[in-house]
């Protein structure tokens, strides 16, 4: 007997539809099949840009199971693409996600309990997993010495079920690798580190998209103290 499929998590908004190409009765069309957990696949490894590791936590399933999810649906596009047949959306073994699933777990890049100023130069993350409207502390996590913006500590961060980290500035490279292993991230941030996650959590905390630009990259590997002014220069006039 096959084992039975789980249902895969997608979030609202994929209707139903059919794209066929233009001028021929979709009628006379050969049809493709796409369900909508392969068209959630798509959404999050090809337009959201995510691993598949965290894709396939978005979507409830293995990265195995993600994998083969996505090859499908891959090929699937294609054959209709370039073999003239129309592509109907629909079906697929599929939950919705609930809105309030979206944060589960905060982490905030600090230093002394405050948080840091900048994201590659952080002693500490201290973790909170969402209980409701309260905060429950879980391990610290403490990053190897000299982890620079573009470390592995995003796929560390991601394995433990992180999906948001507030910092304070963060450089475009290290945005990008967290958001790719599905963390959304939350800049700008000052002051006590579990305040901070509580405001996050209450809606009062928003992301200010400050960021560190140029040679700042290489923060981890001074050992001079860095100025405001060295983190985010002012532009020149």
């Amino acid at each position: 007997m096959p084992r039975p499929i789980n249902e895969r998590k997608i979030r609202i908004g994929i209707a139903p539809r059919v794209m066929k190409p233009s001028g021929i009765p979709a009628k006379d069309l050969n049809h493709v099949i796409l369900g909508f957990d392969e068209a959630e696949a798509i959404r999050l490894a090809d337009l959201e840009g995510l691993y598949q590791e965290a894709a396939a936590r978005s979507m409830g399933v293995s990265r195995q199971t993600f994998g083969r999810i996505i090859e499908t649906a891959r090929r699937k596009v294609a054959d209709a693409l370039l073999n003239g047949k129309a592509l109907r959306i629909e079906g697929g073994e599929i939950s919705i996600k609930k809105q309030e699933e979206s944060i589960v777990k905060i982490a905030v890049a600090t230093k002394g309990g405050e948080v840091d100023e900048h994201f590659g130069r952080c002693r500490e993350f201290l973790v909170f997993r969402v209980d409701g409207s309260a905060l429950v502390g879980e391990p610290t996590i403490v990053p190897a010495e000299g982890i620079g913006c573009k470390s592995g500590i995003a796929s560390e961060l991601a394995r433990v079920g992180v999906t948001h980290l507030i910092a304070g500035n963060m450089g475009t490279g290290a945005q990008r690798v967290l958001n790719a292993n599905g963390i959304s991230i939350v800049r700008g941030a000052s002051g006590n580190a579990e305040s901070a996650a509580l405001a996050l959590l209450n809606g009062t905390l928003k992301d200010s998209e400050a960021r560190c630009e140029g040679s700042v990259h290489d923060c981890a590997q001074r050992t001079e103290p860095l100025t405001p002014e060295a983190l985010c220069p002012p532009s020149s006039s």
